[in-house]
């Protein structure tokens, strides 16, 4: 199985705002312990990043928050949409590396992360959700440590799309190129 690690929308104008978002410190420490891990198995790493009226590209809202640690040889991907493959090249980076299998983090889980599970899933990756690496902010109707719990146990108990989505702590996440 080659995976790859695809980092959704951990940028500046999200992630480091205020008020942060829920789990803040350790949902950063976990993308950055994954996107290092991912390199030492020689797994590509890519960022997607939103783009909108907010989030210009080449704007400092828009770029990769520091504690990704990004490198030169990570891909970038921007969207528009929460869908990360619609209207992108993501699928063509996954082919090009014959990938079958995504570990998904990021921002924002029950938007961004969300759909971007079920589409992997819909498009035959085996997908692993890393269960304590993905966030959002508190909203009216629900935290955001509720909202995660919520997303972790809905997509990885999901059957229909034939591949299985796992929603895995980073801790116990192992890669393989």
């Amino acid at each position: 199985m080659t995976t790859a690690l695809l980092v959704i929308d951990f940028q500046n104008g999200l992630v480091a705002t205020d008020p942060l978002p829920g789990d803040a410190t350790n949902f950063a420490e976990n993308v950055r312990l994954l996107t290092q891990r991912a390199r030492a198995a020689q797994v590509p790493v890519v960022f997607v990043q939103h783009e909108d009226e907010e989030l210009v590209p080449g704007s400092t809202a828009w770029a990769i928050a520091d504690a990704a640690n990004a490198q030169a040889g990570d891909y970038r991907v921007g969207k528009r949409t929460p869908d990360s493959y619609l209207n992108t090249e993501l699928g063509e980076i996954l082919a090009k590396h014959a990938v079958t299998h995504v570990v998904i983090c990021g921002y924002a889980t029950e938007f961004c992360v969300d759909t971007t599970t079920r589409r992997s899933a819909a498009n035959g990756f085996t997908v692993t959700l890393a269960a304590d690496a993905h966030t959002t902010h508190d909203k009216h109707h629900a935290t955001a440590a509720t909202i995660r719990e919520h997303h972790n146990q809905t997509l990885s108990s999901m059957r229909s799309f034939g591949p299985r989505i796992s929603a895995v702590r980073t801790a116990d996440i192992v890669f393989e190129a």
